[in-house]
């Protein structure tokens, strides 16, 4: 095809443009999906070459600039044009009504329509737009002053960079991540041995406040927008901000309502005070707001709150109980992980006994002591946590946890990275460390050691049968026969599940070994970039950081990993075992007829696990996810299927069965 012309260019990249933003909204904002993922990416491909041809044309609009390349030095203070001032709470019926009573007297005769709207429990958040363009985002802060998140703000996909208004705009929104967003990244913090989030609140909160603008757009952050001020002005009433926040492009919550009383009110906190466990976000209440801005004028506000809203909060997930004792947990990676052990309390249905504390800094930070009592929150499926301590209620026997600056485990002396908060026992035969050590080793997704599970590890370990992790190579049949349950059939079996990793590929070797920040998807980017474990092992920063997804941080745990010379050791004595240290050579085309595409799998599919069905998929080529996205290119239905199956079918993805499944794994 011809270079076209310089005028051709700056008119095809206008159309390119528009019709990426145009999808992107039908996508990320409406759920409604015009095209196919290839369509839309040949659309941004091609964009991206034309505008490398003729740069003079990139422009901070172009959906091309949505992640910026450099990370931020920090964030700069911006006072609000329009303090962000927070919004008074209420607990039940009675003072709502006070609320409204409080409205009448001040508005008399009026009517009164509200909009309710579910409160979203995230990060506010103030975005401009200037000549139609993106132009800047601010924190709430203070309500008077906020931090410039603009770049991070830009990578959230449903936040529009250009809108159909040349005058100056502002919206207002939360921002927040999805259920299924946290766990994600809570089981990516878990694999590198980093402390967990609490809830969905403090990972947006975090994530938000990263100085790498790269890092932000990969944690699936997302916004919903509910107040807009046009040259300073607001629409006439808040159901028509609503309504023209959708026009504009901008994603709104579509479980809001309008209101003619009150009782409508109370009806709809009535409804989600049941359904909101089935949100993919968290909710702590319905926002009540005065639907005429004339009204909400007229009310005013006080020095804290505006007069014409409430939140009227759920029932909280709450409960006090006194914390007993606090013990450290040694993981995989040698995290060191303070655990309240709690009165046992009931929690939404669930007998609550014991809850993590994150970190020696959290503890500091909330000044927790053993015997205090302290509030304890649980939010949907999320893991239960210290809210608050109850200081008033100390007798003054209290005891402040001293941290130790050996490993409980084994005694060698704790290592914290310089900037982190969590510290680190690095002696890889830990006995806290080796159990979960071995049992990663010989998972599916590892090295693949059937039956080596819990229970064996333990009496492996208890009989001192096993005191590093090679030795599980050195193991005989004699050794086996003592063990609980160990027949010789078992013995057996297990015996060649071991022998069989040693031929296991390079990429599962390395995710095998739990190095810190080290996931699954790249280790298979090492090994097909390196080949043979001796490269790895030698190559230097430059070298790991030219690997996809490998960035300082990561190149540097990896180097720190072989600096040790008792990994060094065991990589020498794995070696020794048998351990084949090169990666297998690559699949052709015709063995990998499913590359290039994207399956999710729905349900239950009998004779198969969900690994079994996500390694079969991989080992044609195929990338497996988790979830529905526009990157999906099909969808496996099986008995029972979940919610991504009318999500599918509302974006138009190809589904398949068992029967189709079987017949492209090759066992019809």
């Amino acid at each position: 095809m011809s270079r076209p012309s310089r005028n051709q260019a700056r008119r095809r990249i206008g159309e390119l443009r528009a019709s990426i933003a145009y999808h992107e909204k039908k996508y990320y904002v409406d759920n409604d999906p015009q095209i196919s993922d290839a369509e839309f990416d040949g659309l941004v491909s091609e964009l991206v070459e034309l505008e490398a041809a003729f740069p003079e044309f990139i422009s901070p609009e172009s959906p091309t600039q949505r992640v910026g390349g450099k990370p931020v030095e920090g964030f700069r203070t911006i006072t609000h044009r329009k303090p962000m001032q927070s919004i008074e709470n209420c607990y039940n019926e009675e003072e709502l009504l006070e609320f409204e009573e409080r409205i009448k007297k001040l508005l008399p005769g009026e009517k009164i329509e509200y909009v309710a709207e579910l409160k979203i429990d995230g990060v506010s958040v103030s975005v401009s737009y200037r000549d139609g363009r993106y132009s800047q985002a601010v924190s709430r802060g203070d309500g008077f002053q906020g931090d410039d998140i603009t770049q991070n703000v830009k990578t959230i996909k449903s936040v529009p960079l250009a809108v159909p208004e040349k005058g100056g705009i502002e919206v207002r929104g939360e921002i927040y991540l999805s259920f299924e967003s946290f766990r994600a990244a809570n089981r990516e913090r878990e694999e590198q041995g980093q402390a967990l989030f609490a809830n969905p609140r403090n990972a947006a909160a975090g994530a938000i406040r990263l100085l790498d603008p790269r890092e932000v757009a990969t944690r699936g952050l997302d916004v919903f927008m509910y107040y807009l001020f046009l040259d300073g002005r607001e629409p006439a009433t808040q159901w028509e901000t609503l309504r023209r926040l959708k026009e504009l492009g901008f994603r709104i919550n579509p479980n809001s309502r309008l209101c003619r009383s009150l009782e409508e009110v109370i009806r709809l906190y009535n409804e989600w005070t049941e359904k909101r466990d089935s949100l993919d976000y968290d909710v702590d209440g319905v926002v009540v707001k005065v639907n005429s801005a004339g009204q909400r004028a007229r009310l005013g506000a006080t020095a804290k709150s505006p007069r014409w809203a409430i939140a009227y909060k759920f029932p909280a997930r709450q409960a006090t109980t006194r914390i007993n004792d606090i013990i450290i947990q040694v993981g995989r990676t040698g995290a060191l992980t303070p655990v309240a052990v709690l009165e046992p309390v009931k929690l939404g249905g669930v007998t609550i006994s014991r809850s993590t504390l994150h970190n020696e800094e959290e503890i500091k930070r909330k000044d927790i002591r053993i015997g205090d009592f302290v509030l304890l929150e649980r939010s949907g499926d999320v893991i239960p946590h210290v809210v608050s301590v109850m200081k008033e209620r100390r007798t003054g026997k209290e005891k402040i946890l001293k941290w130790p600056d050996k490993c409980p485990a084994c005694g060698t002396a704790v290592f914290k990275p310089k900037g982190e908060v969590v510290s680190r026992c690095i002696n890889p035969s830990c006995p806290a460390r080796l159990r979960e050590s071995i049992l990663h080793y010989a998972s599916r997704r590892a090295m693949d050691i059937e039956g080596l599970g819990e229970a064996l590890v333990d009496q492996l370990l208890e009989s001192g049968l096993v005191k590093s992790l090679p030795d599980i190579y050195t193991l005989k049949k004699d050794d086996l026969s003592g063990l609980e349950r160990m027949g010789p059939k078992s013995a057996d079996n297990l015996l060649a599940g071991i022998e069989n990793s040693k031929t296991r590929d390079l990429a599962r070797l390395i995710f095998g070994l739990g190095i810190r920040h080290v996931g699954e998807k790249m280790a298979r980017s090492l090994a097909e970039r390196f080949e043979k474990f001796e490269a790895l092992v030698k190559a230097g920063e430059s070298e790991l950081t030219a690997v996809e997804d490998v960035g300082p941080k990561v190149a540097e745990s990896i180097r720190f990993f072989f600096s040790r010379q008792e990994n060094l050791e065991l990589i020498k004595r794995l070696r020794e075992a048998g351990i084949e240290m090169r990666a297998a050579k690559a699949a052709t085309e015709s063995r990998r007829p499913l590359a290039g595409q994207v399956f999710v799998v729905t349900g239950t599919i009998e004779g198969f696990t969900r690994d079994e069905i996500k390694d079969k998929l991989e080992s044609l080529g195929a990338e497996v996810g988790t979830s529905v996205t526009r990157k999906t290119t099909c969808l496996v239905v099986g008995e029972s299927p979940g919610s991504k199956l009318d999500k599918a079918r509302q974006m138009g993805i190809k589904t398949i069965g068992e029967k189709e499944l079987l017949e492209i794994l090759g066992r019809k």
